[in-house]
């Protein structure tokens, strides 16, 4: 049975074949939209490539709201599923193929999904970092419990002045009984300190608009 022949077309003595990347390249340049070399247009692919490596790791809410082609939706619950170094390769290919193919409007709202799991990420980290510094002050300087009142105004003050006490027994208990070098091992008024202040801050972000 004879080949089906390919729908194209000869741009100095190369063929362009019909829904090509090299085809919808041309045509946009023929319009006037984009005028990209080599370069660039290299530059274009490996950014769509990333791209799709970063959908791996975007939230499923997030990934909800893009209403991506359903066939790209599938090619990154497989790719999750491979655990094959070669396999997981090709199928990054895949998906670095399907990228090309979406529009640019698709690929913007891929861009701003992953900054506001990016945004999320960071200030997340920041509490944690504030969190951590509000035990170890609360641990260290009687005054810090007055400080972190003005920011927790409803905190059960006795319990935490007896978090608070407990927490600096054992730091002097264990530094007496660990040997020289030994890492420090914290005690549970010291971690329930710490769930206290992060649970009030977490709470404090959501409260923001």
């Amino acid at each position: 049975m004879a080949r089906k022949p390919t729908k194209g077309y000869f741009v100095k003595g190369h063929f362009v074949a019909e829904g090509s990347e090299l085809d919808l390249e041309l045509k946009r340049e023929l319009k006037g939209d984009v005028e990209l070399s080599k370069t660039d247009l290299k530059k274009l692919s490996d950014h769509l490539q990333d791209l799709g490596q970063q959908l791996l790791t975007l939230r499923q809410g997030l990934l909800d709201k893009l209403e991506l082609p359903e066939k790209l939706l599938e090619a990154l619950a497989e790719a999750k599923r491979i655990t094959n170094f070669e396999g997981k390769r090709r199928q990054m290919q895949f998906i670095g193929k399907l990228m090309r193919k979406l529009d640019e409007d698709t690929v913007a709202a891929i861009e701003a999904a992953l900054e506001v799991q990016h945004q999320g990420s960071a200030a997340e980290t920041l509490r944690l970092h504030q969190a951590e510094q509000w035990r170890d002050r609360l641990i260290a300087d009687d005054q810090a419990l007055q400080d972190w009142l003005a920011q927790d105004p409803d905190a059960d003050l006795q319990h935490l002045r007896s978090l608070i006490r407990q927490a600096r027994k054992d730091a002097q208990d264990k530094a007496g009984a660990e040997r020289p070098g030994e890492a420090q091992r914290h005690g549970k008024s010291y971690r329930e300190i710490f769930q206290i202040v992060r649970t009030r801050l977490d709470a404090q972000a959501e409260e923001q608009p």
